[in-house]
């Protein structure tokens, strides 16, 4: 019978329960959400930016340098998260993070309520920012273990496609809402609406989530329909202590000699060189290169970020169906990456028009297309091996958000020394060219064991 056609079954206790969405699907609905918060968070200075920058003085290098400061500390903070999550499971690494990422992004809001200097003020929101990307950290490793225990194989392309997307969800949601915010009642009041929804996230995440085989709404059908399937149930099993297994320095090397995870680590840091682009500048670069209104950029940003979330489903669905119509798993997670990566780099084409109607046009297919081509977190849960799945990751998302930190600055920089936005977007665009070159060292997907 299977679980998704089960209208009643017996739970665990004896007592009949109505079972018309299978678990899973709900889990992965709360990481969707979480998600979204999580960029909103991360993303929130782009909408506010301009509007802290004029009110604290800030020049555009000091609020490029702003932008990165989170990448630093995200970067720092992966390895770290990762063994964490290796050690104590998601359901609480992700609510302890999920719950002081809150309280820093709600800090914000405190930042020149008393008169300080320049200076002082950058410091402070570098300082926090710093810390958001510490707490944040373990927040897409955690994710993606939570995709490997939840999903079975042909389901992980959607439901890593899914969770990521949330970040194009974020931009739709959020962007109009924070810049209506801040035109209406001023910036600090982004960060208190984004700290109260935060905190109730983290209580909700921390009495609901549990493992597949421990969650009291998975039915004896959805369990097997996962575990038969490549899903890895036990994954965050409670164990004595409450802990795992060390990594050992055996396991570590071997991960850091491994080509296709360098392949993997190398697309993943072209693709978020788009991302980071989107999120710190894009609204700027609409501002200040386009000179569209606050309330503009708001609903303006929107429409790439509708699009790209529609392109990340459409990855995600495309690669799982290509799974189940027989095709390998190397070329069904590669084709839809390729098609996406050479849509992406048509953002160069916004840097020779003065259309403010076709720029916007061609973001959307740029990032479209760089939704499609998302697959980097469903490629990961396919190759991790299990004793490293979070570690992994967490090492894939290091050295991707390396474009977080190298992005903003090199943008920050080449804005002021050229006066326009052209080079920034034809840097850009070329990152897209990168990670089709980090799909090409990847070489064939297969989970990868070091106790063979």
């Amino acid at each position: 019978m299977s679980d998704t056609a089960t209208a009643s079954t017996v739970g665990r206790a004896g007592a009949p329960i109505s079972r018309r969405i299978p678990t899973r699907y709900l889990v992965l609905a709360l990481i969707f959400i979480i998600t979204a918060l999580n960029y909103a968070d991360r993303s929130s200075l782009s909408i506010t930016g301009t509007s802290l920058q004029a009110d604290l003085g800030f020049s555009s290098v000091q609020l490029g340098y702003i932008f990165s400061a989170f990448s630093w500390a995200y970067v720092l903070g992966q390895l770290p998260g990762g063994i964490l999550l290796d050690r104590f499971g998601a359901r609480r690494i992700y609510a302890l993070s999920l719950a002081l990422w809150t309280l820093v992004t709600a800090a914000i809001s405190l930042v020149g309520l008393i008169t300080t200097p320049v200076l002082v003020s950058v410091a402070i929101i570098f300082a926090l920012r710093l810390l958001l990307g510490v707490f944040e950290s373990p927040a897409f490793p955690a994710n993606a273990r939570v995709a490997t225990a939840w999903f079975p194989t042909a389901e992980r392309g959607r439901a890593t496609a899914v969770f990521n997307s949330a970040q194009y969800f974020a931009t739709a949601l959020f962007a109009p809402l924070m810049g209506w915010i801040t035109h209406q009642f001023g910036w600090r009041w982004v960060f208190v609406l984004l700290g109260v929804l935060g905190l109730v996230l983290a209580v909700v995440w921390l009495r609901w989530m549990d493992s597949p085989r421990q969650h009291p709404r998975v039915t004896p059908e959805e369990l097997e329909t996962i575990s038969s399937g490549g899903g890895l149930v036990d994954l965050d099993a409670p164990t004595t202590g409450g802990q795992r297994a060390r990594l050992d320095r055996r396991t570590i090397a071997k991960i850091f000699t491994t080509r296709p995870l360098w392949g993997v680590y190398l697309s993943q840091y072209a693709i978020n060189a788009l991302t980071y682009f989107f999120i710190t500048w894009f609204p700027v670069y609409l501002l200040e290169g386009r000179g569209l209104s606050l309330l503009e950029v708001g609903f303006v940003a929107a429409l790439p970020a509708l699009c790209g979330f529609a392109g990340g489903l459409v990855g995600g669905f495309a690669s799982d169906a290509l799974l189940r119509r027989g095709h390998s798993l190397t070329f069904a997670r590669k084709l839809p990456s390729v098609v996406g990566m050479v849509l992406a780099t048509s953002i160069a084409l916004c840097s020779i028009t003065d259309s403010s109607a076709l720029i916007v046009a061609i973001m959307t297919l740029a990032f479209f297309g760089k939704g499609i081509g998302s697959l980097g977190w469903a490629i990961t849960t396919d190759l991790a091996p299990p004793q490293a799945a979070s570690f992994v990751g967490s090492t894939m998302n290091a050295f991707g958000n390396v474009a977080g930190i190298v992005t903003p600055i090199v943008i920050g920089y080449t804005v002021q020394a050229t006066g326009s936005f052209d080079v920034a977007l034809w840097f850009v665009a070329a990152h897209g060219a990168l990670a089709l070159v980090g799909l090409a060292v990847m070489g064939t997907i297969k989970r990868i064991r070091f106790d063979d």
